[in-house]
């Protein structure tokens, strides 16, 4: 989709160089105060950086690129056309703290204590330059006072499904400076590639940062190339890199997951299995079952891996994964077993903890604290580990009531390999739908914590994995504009109730992207939809950044600026197929959407569930089962509930007495993303809500038989009120992905006919 961007910016008044009550700057800073008059700055201009050299050089370096000025630096300047870097002890609450002055004296000063100060005062000043080659530049007169919230703001790249070189690893970590992000959670193992040079063990790049093939398509597809892949970082590689991201203020943090997701290291060293292997580096995505076996060795072994690790990363924290580890090796390795019972532990979840805590003693003799993902809870807690809450915000809730230290990392707003605009129109993702809008609406501390208990939040942080993002364009459409919405949530000025504010600064920074040569998402200018309840039928919305431009058919045809426009949402009332775009100056300006409806009996009535849908998956509440949609089975975006180790038990109330003979309802398998058809599905109905009689009961047999879409026949019957039941498959047995943890049920549409 090509979309012209200045004719864009034009619509929404907001040019990156213009009035100057419209600073777009992101993230928005505490607070800005506009004075009279202007700065011009011109080849004469010098820069002073009153110690910070540092810091001074890449502000010339950065005014350089953006507008072609060479300004000098100066230590000593006398005369008024300068920028100043001036050490100062303002009162600010972090070291991230900074003052911004551009004064009508003929000077711009900025005011800090620390270089990550000095550095995020740049950052704000090169926001307000113009994107353009010019040899006179006039600024507004303003100061600007500013801060952060929160201390760890943080973006993560998967390097291991897809290895990504050097020099994109510096632009990525360039794309976190400019939004003022400080933490790089860099994970570097894990089952299909080892990506970090070990001295000791050289195996591990030899043999485990190669795969004989990749998974192709989608999980669910099961197709696989036959390709060599992969790559690895030497060490030379990854001390230039640390480099380069200290001088952008950036901690660069390592992860090296264990004990589980280790098949690419127990491919090159397979002693420090349970089995003994022989392995392969992992083909397939998922959680495979092959992990570390707690045995002295291992730990020598691991021991000896991260000396080397924190040798060349000098970050407070090791990220040691934690996550994701199948006890089925444990369970039937006589050395776990022995292990179990000499250290008096209860089951194969303590000797998890025991692994993780004998990890943590190791890192901390070394001076350095561990973090890992929220699965280090289950067991107990390792005495001084951070927490990184991903399967939700449970984790970290419970982590900070036991006062350890959480990065809030959520699937439902924080992973940006989820989809960000309408899943039928965007490139294959992992699943979900978490759009620039979600993202903004996060908020990293949780209602349930006290004001004490919240002072354990240090922050937040977005995840890229990269199963099925293989290039560095297609990393950076995921990464952009969701990056701009979390920069401001972690730096603490975000409103999610003045979201439109916030999406008009964001558009003006697409230029800047465009200037940059970064390959951004455009989804916010989609056509998007959301449908609503409405007599005999739904209502279907349909937004855009520009709703006038909305063009429409309801006959399944391609709309054309001549097709409907769109006004007040449609009215949906019979089997019909809706496509709309967004046009401007008589062109299509986005890509069609479209959407099928189904109407039955059921559509847009009242739906009330027992269990609530997991929040990365329940987007649309329960009325998704019954607004008329059906979900694609590859792409579990907004039309699929996800209910995480629930049943689901709805209950359909027709609003009168309604004869129905036949109920239709859609659930997913994918096995290797731990989802699960239900064990089986109860229907009940009934003429007052209290008595009901059970129609039918479809066993797991069945369903596996149907491949998910069960549809119930029977005599007709006179009722007002429809009960489903899909009964969760429970904890993944032993042998499957996933197995010892609770199952996925997907759910779509029920249909009432």
């Amino acid at each position: 989709m090509k979309l012209r961007i200045l004719t864009l910016l034009f619509f929404f008044s907001m040019h990156y160089g213009m009035a100057q009550q419209n600073l777009n700057i992101i993230p928005k800073p505490e607070s800005i105060e506009m004075h009279k008059g202007s700065f011009t700055l011109n080849k004469e201009t010098v820069i002073q950086p009153n110690y910070n050299l540092v810091e001074a050089q890449y502000l010339q370096k950065s005014i350089k690129e953006l507008t072609g000025l060479d300004l000098k630096i100066q230590s000593a300047v006398n005369k008024p056309n300068r920028i100043v870097l001036a050490h100062s002890e303002i009162k600010r609450k972090s070291s991230d703290g900074y003052e911004l002055l551009i004064s009508n004296k003929k000077f711009a000063a900025i005011y800090a204590k620390t270089p990550e100060g000095f550095f995020n005062g740049i950052q704000t000043f090169l926001q307000l330059l113009p994107l353009e080659k010019k040899d006179k530049i006039s600024l507004p007169c303003l100061s600007i006072q500013d801060d952060s919230k929160f201390q760890w703001r943080g973006i993560h790249l998967d390097v291991s499904r897809h290895f990504f070189p050097k020099e994109f690893i510096k632009k990525y970590i360039d794309y976190l400076a400019m939004y003022k992000m400080n933490t790089f959670h860099w994970h570097l193992t894990d089952d299909q590639g080892w990506r970090i040079e070990i001295k000791k063990y050289p195996k591990l790049t030899q043999v485990g940062a190669w795969r004989n093939g990749s998974m192709i398509g989608h999980y669910t597809d099961q197709t696989f190339d036959d390709i060599r892949y992969g790559g690895f970082y030497t060490q030379e590689d990854i001390k230039e890199i640390v480099a380069y991201a200290k001088e952008r203020h950036i901690t660069i943090v390592p992860e090296i997951e264990m004990p589980g997701h280790a098949l690419a290291a127990l491919a090159s060293y397979p002693e420090f299995s349970c089995t003994g292997g022989p392995f392969e580096v992992g083909k397939t995505w998922g959680v495979l079952e092959d992990v570390f076996c707690p045995k002295d060795e291992t730990f020598m072994f691991l021991e000896n891996i991260l000396t080397e690790v924190m040798e060349l990363f000098p970050s407070e924290y090791i990220h040691i994964g934690g996550d994701e580890c199948p006890k089925v090796r444990w369970k039937s390795c006589p050395h776990c077993q022995k292990r179990i019972k000499d250290e008096n532990l209860k089951d194969e979840h303590e000797l998890q903890s025991y692994f993780i805590q004998r990890i943590e003693k190791f890192v901390n003799s070394k001076g350095r604290k561990i973090i890992g993902w929220d699965e280090i809870l289950e067991g107990g807690l390792a005495p001084n580990a951070a927490v990184m809450s991903w399967r939700g915000t449970e984790g970290g809730i419970a982590a900070a009531k036991q006062k350890h230290f959480v990065v809030m990392s959520p699937g439902s707003h924080c992973y940006f390999d989820h989809y960000q605009g309408e899943p039928k129109n965007e490139p294959i993702a992992f699943g979900g739908y978490t759009n620039v809008e979600k993202v903004y609406s996060f908020n990293p501390i949780p209602k349930e914590l006290s004001e004490e208990e919240s002072k354990y939040i240090l922050g937040a942080q977005a995840n890229l994995w990269t199963e099925y993002i293989n290039t560095p364009e297609h990393a950076e459409y995921m990464l952009f504009p969701r990056i701009a919405a979390l920069s401001e949530v972690v730096w603490g000025t975000s409103n999610p109730n003045n979201y439109k504010e916030f999406e008009k600064r964001l558009i003006s920074h697409f230029e800047i992207y465009d200037k940059k040569g970064i390959n951004f998402s455009k989804a916010i200018f989609e056509v998007t939809s959301k449908v609503q309840p409405a007599e005999n039928g739904v209502a279907f919305e349909l937004k855009s950044a520009n709703p006038i431009g909305i063009k429409y058919t309801t006959d399944g045809s391609e709309p054309n600026v001549n097709s409907i426009s769109y006004e007040k949402p449609i009215l949906v009332t019979k089997n019909q197929t809706i496509k709309a775009a967004y046009f401007e100056n008589g062109k299509a300006k986005s890509a069609t959407i479209e959407q099928s409806f189904f109407i039955t009996k059921s559509t847009g009535k009242k739906i009330e569930l027992v269990h609530q849908p997991h929040e990365n998956y329940g987007i649309g509440g329960s009325f998704t089962l019954v607004d008329g949609m059906k979900g694609n089975p590859s792409k579990f975006g907004r039309d699929w509930l996800g209910f995480w180790g629930k049943d689901l038990n709805a209950t359909i109330d027709l609003g009168k007495i309604e004869t129905i003979s036949k109920i239709s309802i859609n659930t997913l398998s994918s096995e290797g993303s731990w989802i699960y058809y239900p064990k089986s599905i109860s229907v009940l109905v009934s003429k007052d809500g209290k008595n009901y009689i059970s129609i039918t009961i479809v066993s797991s047999k069945e369903i596996q038989e149907k491949k998910g879409k069960v549809v119930v026949n029977f005599d007709k019957q006179n009722v007002q009120f429809i009960k489903v039941i899909a009964e969760n498959n429970g904890i993944i047995t032993d042998g499957k992905p996933g197995a010892g943890s609770k199952s996925w049920l997907f759910t779509d549409e029920i249909s009432v006919e």
